[in-house]
């Protein structure tokens, strides 16, 4: 087929190149699972080892505020030196949010990738896994495909990277459709061609689910899903809420434009000595985190890392927060989330999501407001403004809730709207520094 012609489903559907796909994407699914999961696991184990039994084992008296500011340096020291000496650009610059374009990674840019986000996510910086293993997913795909034949034609490439990206994050939001949806509504794939990517995804994401459900069993190491252990209580819409979700929207796109701002106008500073600024930017997220704990006299890890597994903890104990405390905890995890995203490898969702349950929370209070579609529009809204992917944060917030989550949707679905009409409003948030050489796509 010429790359002019019309793309014709069911002809493509009924061949026998599409159906060997759909097998090979279904054989695929269960390695880069079981990779994923290993990568997950990995980085749960440094995180318990490095803020949890080093400092068992040789502090008495707790944890000190101060230990985690030489982690992050070091977290700051080995991404910088990953990025600037290893093939290719161990991925796209967070800042930036998610980039639908460059292709897959090749294959030797894939370590790279791999060893950045490592670095990132099991020493504290304040991004999530989501965007490493989205690539890592791909780059692994498409690469099995050039394996297979050198000469594969693209559209086979695209739906096996594709597939590999599903199956990477196939329940790391809760949901195989969800990660699904994040990944189609990322690439911008519609038409024809969404059925024709989306059903080797589908498959590779269901038999990857099973991968994670099974080694979750088989090792005891924890499922790495998105998930509360306590669901507020769902109530009904209403006026007062619904003018809520105007104004939760509206401070979350400000919000989100000031995370952006902050972390766009670090990166020009981040190439004039990649590897000593980025050493000093997780210094700045070590000093910001240890100031939450002193302040506050809570743990520093509500400030550190991705917000996955502190998430449910904040939701559950959210009478616990006195507002200050929240106002404090918000602009810790601000800053630190901000200046992760200039110089960092990782993804955007997790950080976006925890920043938008603090608002969420930290405004249940006001007269007329529920703890429920407080959370629900708040992270909605930072979803929105961070991601710009209006229909993939509508479903974060309320999917989240489970069956609650259907009486808080036209709340979030106000407030999506108004955080992602005034992101695309407001004027671009700062300058992006040198441009960097994009991931060469795979061969």
């Amino acid at each position: 087929m010429s790359a002019s012609a019309p793309l014709d489903p069911v002809t493509t559907i009924r061949s026998k190149q599409y159906l060997s796909a759909l097998v090979l994407a279904a054989i695929l699914g269960a390695p880069i699972s079981a990779i994923a999961y290993g990568f997950l696991a990995l980085v749960a184990k440094i995180q318990e080892l490095v803020f949890t039994d080093l400092p068992h084992d040789l502090l008495a008296g707790g944890t000190p505020a101060w230990w985690p500011v030489p982690w992050l340096m070091l977290s700051g020291l080995l991404t910088g030196l990953t990025i600037r000496h290893l093939p290719g650009n161990c991925g796209h610059s967070p800042a930036f949010g998610f980039q639908a374009g460059g292709g897959a990674p090749v294959d030797r840019d894939l370590p790279g990738v791999a060893l950045a986000a490592l670095t990132t996510l099991s020493l504290g910086a304040v991004l999530g896994p989501e965007a490493p293993l989205i690539a890592i997913g791909a780059g692994l795909g498409a690469l099995t495909v050039h394996q297979l034949r050198k000469d594969a034609p693209p559209m086979a490439a695209t739906i096996m990277a594709s597939a590999g990206s599903f199956a990477a994050i196939s329940t790391l939001f809760g949901s195989p459709v969800l990660a699904a949806f994040l990944i189609m509504e990322v690439a911008g794939i519609g038409g024809a061609t969404l059925s024709l990517v989306a059903l080797p995804g589908l498959l590779a994401s269901g038999i990857g689910a099973l991968v994670f459900v099974g080694l979750d069993s088989w090792t005891g190491l924890g499922s790495f899903s998105l998930s509360l252990t306590t669901v507020p209580p769902a109530v009904d819409p209403t006026l007062a809420t619904m003018a809520y979700a105007l104004a939760v929207g509206a401070i979350g796109a400000l919000l989100g434009w000031v995370i952006r701002r902050i972390g766009l106008s670090l990166r020009p500073v981040v190439h004039l000595n990649r590897v000593l600024v980025t050493a000093g930017l997780g210094l700045l997220v070590g000093l910001t985190a240890m100031a939450y704990q002193l302040i506050s006299g809570n743990s520093f890890s509500q400030v550190l890392f991705s917000g996955q597994d502190s998430l449910p903890v904040l939701v559950e104990h959210a009478a616990d927060y006195s507002v200050g405390v929240l106002l404090l905890l918000l602009v810790c995890k601000t800053l630190a989330y901000a200046v992760s995203l200039s110089a960092f490898r990782g993804g955007p969702v997790f950080p976006s999501m925890f920043i938008g349950a603090a608002l969420g929370i930290a405004l249940s209070g006001l007269p007329g407001m529920s703890l429920a579609p407080a959370i629900a529009m708040g992270i909605g809204a930072m979803c929105t403004s961070m991601l710009r992917l209006p229909l993939t944060s509508t479903l974060l917030a309320t999917l989240l809730l489970g069956t609650d989550g259907i009486s808080v949707t036209p709340q979030v679905v106000v407030a999506v709207v108004v955080a992602f009409v005034l992101t695309n409003v407001l004027p671009a948030p700062g300058p992006t520094g040198p441009e960097e050489p994009a991931p060469a796509k795979a061969r």
